[in-house]
């Protein structure tokens, strides 16, 4: 049995079940008292799951390669837990937990002896584990697999959105949210405070270094939604841009760079400046040493799940680097990596202050419905264009239409117009 949507769950909740025993058996023994580990009501450490998705999705092709294998492990899970801890610390202004006791620790939310752990742990579930999930799954019947599965993950998406909701207090925040709510769950409030009341107490418990009363970092305006969407625009045309004025000068060529059917835009830019301006704002305390580090394995990781998930979905390689020489599965090398660390101190040092600047300008003009019109055109177009590449991969296999969606597809988005825009993709 292959990976795919209901095996990738499958080992999202498999791996989130198993990381929250191992913590709450390793609390519960270090504490000599029972301590419930993880946010959410179910036991359940999402944290592991989506470590445990991106190790099978990313590192299937290094099961020969045990060294490769065990340092893609650690850093995967080291970013993870990483950006998790930091997440958590933008949005709660609290530190969930503390690794500043420990030697070789960075910023205190990672360690080099877990990141060891962890490097061990993923080598075993890419090397047995998965082959052993996917072998179970293969003996269910696929309609029982595939109910299990919507229930299972329904009951997780929910779990952690309560507990979502209820740690961060949204509703509190917004009155007319709340009244409604009220409006429409007389009956169920006694539940929901049981709820905030079930998770607060769950958190003094197993992550006490949460519930401290000062905030652990200085209070900053926050970035919302729109600044978001923007941002991601700003970046992913600006990708675009680089992208093909480097393959002309490094190729002497001319070539799209795009990874949406309408407009130069890059997706994978796109999402990195995102992410840059949400984990690393507030870091301009730091060195340029500690900044390039980050961006050298932060977008080194980054690049190679990014190669890993459009081949699994689409079937297709956006990139291959293995004409370079130290890379690592052709996805990503070590010249590019020091790039993503450069990028990284120049968007700390000098791009994100001078695109706030313009976006601070631009907000006074900016109307909520270009947000709105902008955040729709951006979504329809990245959903066809995963679309058409899924179909263009069917179409290259000799697979004929199977439904409308298909024949508007092949009419729309040919194999000629597929390749002009994807020129640099090969089918896998």
């Amino acid at each position: 049995m292959e990976l795919n949507f209901y095996t990738l769950c499958v080992i999202y909740l498999v791996y989130s079940f198993l990381g929250w025993v191992a913590e709450t058996v390793a609390a519960t023994v270090k504490g000599r008292a029972f301590v419930n580990r993880g946010v959410a009501s179910g036991p359940f450490c999402f944290v592991y799951g989506t470590a445990a998705v991106l190790m099978a999705v990313g590192f299937a092709d290094l099961r020969s390669a045990p060294l490769a294998l065990f340092l893609g492990c650690a850093a995967d899970a080291t970013v993870v837990e990483w950006v998790t801890a930091k997440l958590l610390e933008r949005v709660h202004r609290r530190r969930w937990w503390d690794y500043s006791d420990k030697k070789f620790n960075l910023d205190g939310y990672v360690c080099l002896q877990y990141s060891v752990l962890w490097g061990l742990l993923g080598m075993a579930s890419v090397l047995w584990g998965n082959g052993l999930l996917l072998r179970l799954c293969a003996l269910l019947p696929g309609w029982l697999l595939h109910v299990g599965v919507w229930v299972m993950m329904t009951i997780a998406v929910l779990d952690q959105l309560g507990t979502a909701l209820a740690v961060n207090q949204y509703a509190a925040s917004h009155p007319k949210l709340e009244q409604f709510n009220l409006e429409l769950e007389k009956h169920s409030d006694k539940l929901r405070q049981r709820l905030i009341a079930h998770v607060e107490k769950r958190i003094q418990k197993a992550y006490p270094t949460a519930v401290r009363p000062e905030p652990t970092v200085q209070a900053e305006k926050a970035l919302s939604f729109g600044d978001l969407v923007w941002l991601f625009v700003i970046g992913a045309f600006l990708g675009d841009v680089v992208e093909t004025l480097f393959c002309r000068v490094t190729a002497g060529v001319w070539m799209s760079r795009s990874s949406l059917v309408w407009g130069p835009f890059s997706v994978v830019w796109g999402l990195a400046l995102v992410m840059a301006a949400v984990l690393l704002r507030g870091s301009e305390e730091r060195s340029d040493r500690s900044i390039f580090l980050f961006g050298f394995v932060l977008g080194g990781v980054y690049e190679y799940l990014c190669s890993a998930v459009g081949e699994l979905l689409f079937g297709v390689i956006f990139w291959d680097y293995s004409g370079f020489k130290f890379n690592l599965g052709g996805r990503v090398n070590l010249l590019y990596c020091f790039f993503w660390g450069i990028a990284a101190v120049v968007w700390i040092r000098y791009g994100y202050p001078l695109i706030a600047k313009l976006m601070a300008k631009l907000k006074k003009h900016i109307l909520p419905w270009m947000t709105v019109v902008l955040t729709v055109f951006m979504a329809v177009n990245m959903g066809l264009s995963g679309l058409a590449l899924a179909r263009y991969d069917a179409r290259t296999s000799g697979l004929a239409p199977a439904n409308r969606l298909d024949v508007f597809l092949d009419e729309h988005f040919d194999n000629a117009r597929m390749e002009r825009v994807y020129p640099n993709a090969k089918k896998t």
